[in-house]
């Protein structure tokens, strides 16, 4: 998946787009700005790696991250729900996984999490990349992410939360 096929898309909409990465560490955010004219629809990117990051950053909720885990669909919900309310963006895309190496029995490496939120709501859903090596599962990500937004910017209804 392209990143300017979503900048395309985001531009059509007349849609802004945050990230929240954790285990990408900027790269969705590196991967849409390297892109000439991207400052059209991309607003800003959240790098928090660390659960307080989260928390202070982005509001998640530090009793979520204490029931579920800082790599599930809960968290990853209220970190795209945070970076669309503490943005400019109609479109909010956030990602949070075990890149590796490790992992464990109940999360294992290559599994990450994402969460989508515009203003109707947030969505979820969880990735098993496998075991494909930490530079992989972190592109791979990527890719997944650049789909889902491109992905909500082609059905957006929802209107702009900034005039473009």
């Amino acid at each position: 998946m392209r990143a300017a096929d979503l900048i395309d898309a985001a531009r059509a909409a007349g849609q802004m787009i945050a990230c929240a990465e954790s285990c990408t560490g900027g790269m969705l955010s590196g991967a849409i700005t390297a892109v000439p004219g991207s400052s059209d629809v991309f607003d800003r990117g959240f790098v928090t790696y660390s659960n307080a990051a989260k928390v202070e950053m982005l509001g998640v909720d530090a009793a979520t991250i204490a029931a579920h885990g800082a790599v599930s669909e809960e968290v990853a919900a209220q970190m795209a729900t945070g970076a669309l309310a503490r943005s400019e963006a109609g479109i909010a895309v956030a990602i949070t996984g075990v890149a590796g190496p490790g992992g464990s029995d109940h999360k294992p490496e290559g599994r990450v999490c994402f969460g989508l939120a515009r203003a109707k709501g947030a969505t979820t859903e969880t990735v098993e990349f496998g075991a494909i090596g930490r530079e992989a599962v972190r592109l791979a990500s990527v890719d997944h992410a650049i789909a889902l937004v491109l992905h909500a910017a082609q059905d957006a209804p929802d209107p702009p939360r900034q005039g473009l």
